[in-house]
C-alpha cells in the first residue's frame, strides 16, 4: 500500500509501440478516449494517497493480434511496490468484459492496494500471454 511520505511515489502506465501485423484483420474495439478520461480521474484520486500517476511510451515494439496482446503491451511500473515492468495481463489475468478502461483501473488499483493478489513471477498458476514479461 502506498506510504504517506512527503515525496510522491511514482506509478507509470507505459504503452509499448503497437505494430499491426499484416496477417491479422483484428480491429481494436477499445475506447481509448474512455481510458484517457479514467486515467485523468484516477490521477486525481491517487494524489490523495501521495501517488503520482504518469503515462508514457516505450520504444519497444509489440505485435497486436487481439485483446490479450493489448493487455500485454500496457506495462505497469511501480518500483516502490516491487513492480518494475509488469504487463497488465499478468496483473489482472483474464478480462471479464474486455473493457480496457475497467481493466486498466483494476490493474492499477491491484498493484497499489492489493499486490498480494498478484501471482508472483514464475508462478505456474497464471496464464502467460507470451509477452516477454517473464511470467
Amino acid at each position: 500500500m502506498p506510504t504517506t511520505s512527503a515525496t510522491p511515489e511514482s506509478f507509470q502506465v507505459v504503452y509499448y509501440q503497437r505494430v499491426s501485423p499484416d496477417d491479422t484483420d483484428w480491429v481494436d474495439p477499445s475506447d481509448w478516449s474512455a481510458v484517457a478520461v479514467m486515467l485523468d480521474s484516477l490521477r486525481t484520486e491517487l494524489s490523495r494517497f501521495n501517488v503520482e500517476l504518469a503515462v508514457s511510451q516505450d520504444p519497444v515494439e509489440m505485435k497486436i493480434r487481439g485483446y490479450g496482446d493489448i493487455l500485454n503491451y500496457i506495462r505497469l511500473r511501480y518500483p516502490a511496490g516491487g513492480f518494475a515492468n509488469t504487463c497488465l495481463g499478468h496483473v489482472i489475468g483474464c478480462s471479464p468484459h474486455c473493457d480496457l478502461a475497467e481493466d486498466l483501473k483494476r490493474g492499477i488499483n491491484r498493484v497499489l492496494f492489493a499486490p498480494e493478489t498478484i501471482e508472483p513471477q514464475g508462478s505456474d498458476k497464471i496464464v502467460c500471454h507470451n509477452c516477454g514479461c517473464g511470467c
